[in-house]
């Protein structure tokens, strides 16, 4: 006898079909308020800013003690977990390297260049393309910045793009000042 023919089973014996949706027996778990929106959204995956000629991947960071852990490479931007996703109220926060040892120039090496209206496009994990526009771009002193002013959750979409500014310091290898830039969504 074949081992094939000896597994098959009347489909009538299989057993009752799987509900859709209704509410399964165990224990209910609620989320605290506001962690829904965490859930919420869409993961950004890319970036686009014509004008000063940014296209590439982002990935995702992490804030680790109250400090943003740095891009990956020269070339990537970085979306840090616990800011907002796109498609919903909040601050979804980037940033990138303005130059990289042994690169020279990196991906926001033109990021002051920004001005107000001027459009960036960044597209999430649902393949959607969110446009934004710029509303305002500053300087900030790095050891004085106003941070949850920068990175704080905001009532409207918002996309901020943070890179280093101001003088480098080779004993430290720290830039002194963040360029900052606020954008909102164009819907």
């Amino acid at each position: 006898m074949n081992r094939v023919a000896t597994l098959q089973q009347d489909p009538s014996s299989l057993g009752e079909l799987p509900t859709t949706g209704g509410m399964r027996p165990g224990p209910i778990r609620r989320l605290p308020a506001g962690a829904a929106s965490v859930w919420q959204g869409s993961r950004p995956v890319a970036i686009r800013i014509p004008t000063i000629q940014v296209d590439t991947d982002v990935e995702m960071a992490k804030i680790l003690n109250g400090v943003m852990q740095d891009p990956s490479g020269p070339w990537i931007v970085a979306w840090y977990r616990g800011t907002s996703r796109l498609g919903v109220p909040g601050n979804a926060v980037f940033s990138g390297h303005v130059d990289y040892a042994g690169v020279g120039p990196a991906v926001f090496a033109r990021l002051a260049e920004l001005q107000p209206d001027d459009g960036i496009e960044i597209t999430g994990n649902d393949v959607r393309i969110y446009r934004y526009r710029v509303i305002w771009a500053r300087l900030y002193d790095a050891a004085t910045a106003p941070v949850a002013e920068i990175a704080g959750p905001t009532s409207t979409e918002c996309a901020t793009l943070i890179t280093c500014g101001g003088t480098f310091n080779a004993e430290s290898g720290q830039y002194d000042q963040r360029y900052v830039v606020r954008a909102e969504r164009r819907l």
